[in-house]
């Protein structure tokens, strides 16, 4: 038996730094990887994709540990890093964007995540497990982009 907790996050912020610092960071996955919580380690598998193996979080009885791969693809013309979910490694499947804007004397920011994490839990505990799933990848993506905000030196 197996539940699937579905991930869907959204932000926007706006930061000091000038758009093409911005974009070399985030285009540059183990830089962009090494300002996120709890990540016990990235493996480059080549071709632009890359595992994520997250720190097991729970007690020594029961935990979860989420693995995922996704395809990295980046345009500097566009502002873009789009990665894409890669089938058959782990247990979730992670996709997403960054869209990366220049204002000039700021830098606009967004990031879209949409996942789906496969646990190895009756579908009964759904209720239970997915709002604590959902709030604990919340909370690592909320560190992730203070960060980031961190590293381009504030938000404006």
């Amino acid at each position: 038996m197996a539940l699937t907790v579905n991930i869907d996050l959204g932000y926007e912020f706006e930061v000091k730094a000038k758009a093409s610092e911005v974009f070399e960071v985030l285009a540059d996955v183990p830089t962009s990887v090494s300002h996120f919580p709890k990540v016990e380690k990235l493996t480059d598998m080549g071709g632009g994709v890359y595992k994520w193996e997250m720190e097991k979080v729970g007690t020594a009885q029961v935990n979860i540990q989420t693995v995922y791969a996704s395809k990295y693809t980046s345009s500097k013309a566009k502002g873009t890093v789009v990665w894409t979910p890669v089938e058959g490694v782990g247990n979730a499947l992670v996709g997403g964007h960054w869209k990366i804007k220049d204002h000039k004397t700021s830098t606009a920011i967004e990031l879209k995540i949409d996942g789906a994490i496969t646990l190895p839990l009756p579908g009964l505990m759904k209720m239970v497990v997915a709002p604590v799933v959902e709030g604990e990848f919340e909370k690592l993506v909320d560190k992730y982009i203070a960060n980031l905000i961190k590293r381009f030196g504030g938000e404006v």
